[in-house]
């Protein structure tokens, strides 16, 4: 993998790149959709590729594992394969999932030993099984297997739990370095900068990270209940850190206002499950503003769902088809919805790289924010 800064933006932090792989480019900054059993949830591969468009999709460890299992997509020739998207794909280690199943799991110095949310059998994760996993699912990007700390946590719980972190990421960078690329293509091993909301911690956490030399980094964490301006401090502070020529990867987050300011701190890529929950909810976001459309006032409102959109679901659809596929829970409702979310986010990343090599980012952030948050 290759990390290319093609563009600054003057007045914030914000940059332009590309990050290279054996699967295709991706253009930076970049927001991955989650497909976290290997689809975008309610979209069909042939929608994201043609109406979507993303450069890059994520999948998940824990979920992979768990099913289909990894004797059925090591079969298959890897994930990419199996689910028949040709262009990249990051994978979580887990480290997540270890955060919200936390009645069902016991974490040691050796790994996370848990209880399958599908049936209860018992399983153990250890940086080295995690790197092994991830070898098999065929990512192009795998995670570090870390600790994600919740909000509130203790400063003593958050100390321990980074340093525990940076030895299992110790671990994983050996193991991974002695293990070979099962298909034909190289993987990139991206470690995860973690310390809850403190400062101090942060800063041991992103130095000791930067420290390692990989490739890219990623920034974990965040997104898990803290205030805003708590994330994007928090963010600062690392950026600050991370080295400049290596990509940054904010994990789950988040808004699209979250998305621009961490744009202007200097991140690089995101994912998150929000646009797809929130699609299936009934929460749509447009370039004019945000709209419930389960809502009474859209029953009888003909007109598109945002014309200043560029797919045929939101110029073609309109506010009242999508309130009535919505509210009858037609799975066609949950399709629609997911490609507009989708595709607005697609909107956002564009937008943001063309600004940014026009030197206007700062200021089109601020309008933009303005505008896209508004309640319809």
């Amino acid at each position: 993998m290759k990390f290319t800064i093609k563009q600054k933006d003057k007045s914030s932090n914000a940059r332009r790149g590309i990050v290279s792989t054996d699967h295709g480019d991706i253009q930076t900054p970049a927001f991955m959709p989650v497909g976290t059993l290997g689809a975008v949830k309610a979209v069909h591969i042939k929608d994201i590729k043609e109406e979507i468009n993303p450069d890059i999709i994520l999948g998940n460890t824990y979920h992979l594992y768990l099913r289909p299992g990894l004797e059925i997509i090591k079969s298959a020739g890897g994930l990419h394969k199996f689910n028949a998207w040709d262009k990249p794909i990051l994978t979580d280690s887990g480290g997540y999932q270890v955060y919200s199943l936390a009645q069902m799991r016991k974490i040691t110095e050796k790994g996370v030993r848990f209880q399958s949310h599908i049936d209860g059998s018992y399983h153990l994760f250890t940086p080295e099984n995690v790197m092994d996993i991830q070898r098999v699912i065929g990512a192009d990007i795998i995670m570090a297997f870390d600790e994600c700390t919740p909000y509130p946590c203790e400063y003593k719980y958050a100390e321990r739990s980074m340093h525990m972190t940076h030895r299992w990421l110790k671990r994983c960078c050996t193991h991974f370095d002695q293990t070979e690329d099962l298909y034909g293509y190289s993987q990139t091993l991206f470690p995860i900068v973690q310390g809850s909301v403190y400062k101090d911690l942060r800063k041991k956490s992103a130095e000791y990270i930067a420290s390692m030399d990989r490739e890219g980094n990623a920034i974990g964490g965040l997104s898990v209940g803290e205030p805003h301006d708590m994330m994007y401090e928090m963010t600062e502070v690392v950026c600050n850190i991370l080295p400049v020529d290596k990509a940054r990867y904010l994990m789950g987050v988040g808004l699209p206002q979250n998305l621009l300011e961490c744009i202007s701190l200097g991140i690089d890529m995101f994912d998150c499950v929000l646009p797809t929950r929130n699609a299936r909810n009934g929460m749509i976001f447009t370039h004019d503003g945000i709209m419930n459309i389960r809502n009474k006032k859209w029953e009888n409102d003909h007109s598109p769902i945002d014309s200043k959109s560029q797919t045929f679901a939101a110029q073609e659809y309109s506010k009242a088809f999508l309130r009535h596929m919505m509210r009858c829970n037609e799975i066609l409702g949950a399709q629609i919805a997911t490609i507009i979310n989708l595709s607005f986010y697609m909107w956002v990343m564009e937008e943001s790289r063309n600004q940014i090599e026009n030197g206007t980012f700062a200021h089109w952030k601020d309008e933009t924010i303005k505008r896209i948050t508004k309640r319809l």
